[in-house]
């Protein structure tokens, strides 16, 4: 069935959308532990970003979860569709032109790679938000890691199920002692130097 479906191409391409936008776009992809600040960091980012004059949208792992992907649960195969489709959704927003912040623990390598392969070649930006479990685990936001000592939450990343970090990520923050303002200055620094957004006076 899917030999007899043909993309339409459109005639604003994507590069039209990035010159109108005056960015590159991309995807900013945040990884990291449950509590590890992925969110609290991608929303600073974004409001800066905002303020800046950049175009962007911002996908988080709770949010999605509320509409497109819904229907999944925590085991492996659902984490591997609940990655999948966002990559795919997050692709079609690159094409539109906005640089896409994306926050979600997608805890193994090949999921990640796979996300990186739908599109084109430095428009897939790891950003690995080290934190250390302890850390997370005192943190806590959500309760998360009480329940999931007590065995009352199953297939836990960190806890009851593995968590693969980056072997090489474009940018690794260790958010241990630092703040989101230093955290949100080294990945705006990474942007500028790779030409991905353009730094304007205010």
């Amino acid at each position: 069935m899917v030999n007899n479906i043909v993309w339409h191409q459109s005639h604003i391409t994507k590069q039209d959308r990035a010159k109108l936008t005056r960015q590159k776009p991309c995807i900013l992809w945040f990884t990291g532990l449950s509590g590890s600040g992925k969110s609290t960091i991608a929303n600073a980012l974004e409001e800066i970003l905002y303020h800046n004059g950049n175009f962007t949208y911002l996908f988080d792992g709770d949010n999605v979860r509320h509409g497109l992907n819904s229907d999944l649960g925590f085991d492996d195969k659902s984490r591997i569709e609940n990655i999948r489709r966002v990559g795919e959704v997050a692709k079609l927003f690159v094409d539109s032109g906005l640089i896409v912040l994306t926050a979600f623990i997608s805890p193994f390598i090949k999921d990640r790679q796979m996300v990186q392969s739908l599109v084109e070649n430095g428009e897939f930006v790891e950003v690995f938000i080290d934190t250390p479990l302890e850390v997370c685990e005192q943190r806590d936001p959500k309760g998360l890691y009480k329940k999931a000592r007590a065995g009352e939450i199953s297939d836990f990343t960190g806890i009851t199920s593995p968590y693969e970090a980056p072997l090489n990520a474009d940018i690794h923050i260790k958010n241990d002692n630092i703040s989101i303002e230093q955290v949100c200055e080294t990945i705006i620094d990474y942007l500028v130097k790779n030409n991905y957004i353009t730094w304007r006076d205010k």
